[in-house]
């Protein structure tokens, strides 16, 4: 059989799914974005990919049953940083490094146009749309006002915000069912040793171990029913915005994989 080439997004959001990984896989780094490009396809066999780009190639994809990246309420890394109000946004930069985010911006600010990043830098727009990384590094440099997509769609909705689904192409790899497990473990590693996951991201990262700490207790990675309620909430909201044509059924990987 041959090795599962396995997308990890190269965000710290990812630490926790990888902390103690036991699996023969090949990584593949890449920002959301990229990791959806290459999952469709085919030239990975699993990643963690934009619940919005799953969405629109679902036809093609299965789920892993157990895994998503989301967040009830605050996630931190997802931020619209604004020099205005709210109500009066009428454009914002946004990054080209997801395609949820930038829906949930559409979803939760309608009325918004969307430009480039660098309109937010050139003058052009008073907001701009960070992920990741550059959300968590903004929170400790820029004192303009931040608004955090994840509590802002829980006021909204009630529900969790799916921001990630774990994806596969078909045909799928065989071993996706173990694979599956030794990451649902690696997240239960992480729960288990809170401290210690928060020092070894730090040293990766750069980020103060407290500040991970509690940046690793917003996120949520088990795919449960409140959080698929959450997910079909939001892909409603995108199809009723103009960003999907249908809300797709949510196909899963069986317990042993066809070849």
């Amino acid at each position: 059989m041959s090795r599962i080439r396995l997308g990890r997004i190269g965000y710290v959001n990812m630490a926790p799914v990888f902390h103690r990984l036991d699996a023969d896989v090949e990584e593949v780094v890449g920002v959301p974005t990229e990791l959806n490009r290459l999952l469709i396809a085919g030239e990975i066999d699993v990643a963690p990919i934009s619940s919005i780009e799953y969405a629109r190639h679902a036809a093609s994809l299965r789920l892993l049953p157990r895994l998503c990246v989301s967040s009830e309420g605050a996630v931190e890394s997802i931020q619209l940083i604004s020099k205005q109000p709210l109500e009066r946004i009428r454009q914002v930069a946004v990054t080209p490094e997801s395609a949820t985010s930038v829906v949930l911006t559409k979803v939760l600010l309608p009325d918004a146009e969307h430009l480039p990043l660098e309109a937010y830098d050139e003058g052009e727009a008073p907001a701009k749309l960070l992920i990741g990384d550059a959300a968590l590094r903004s929170a400790f440099e820029d004192p303009t006002p931040h608004h955090d997509l994840g509590r802002l769609w829980l006021e909204r909705t009630g529900l969790p915000m799916v921001f990630a689904v774990w994806a596969a192409p078909e045909p799928l790899h065989p071993g996706l069912p173990e694979l599956e497990d030794a990451l649902v473990a690696s997240v239960r590693a992480a729960r288990a040793e809170p401290e210690l996951l928060a020092f070894e991201s730090s040293d990766r990262y750069g980020y103060p171990p407290g500040f991970l700490a509690r940046y690793f207790e917003k996120l949520r990675y088990r795919f449960g029913p409140r959080e698929r309620a959450g997910l079909y909430t939001f892909l409603e909201l995108a199809r009723d915005v103009g960003e999907l044509d249908e809300v797709p059924e949510l196909r899963f990987v069986p317990a042993a994989a066809a070849v």
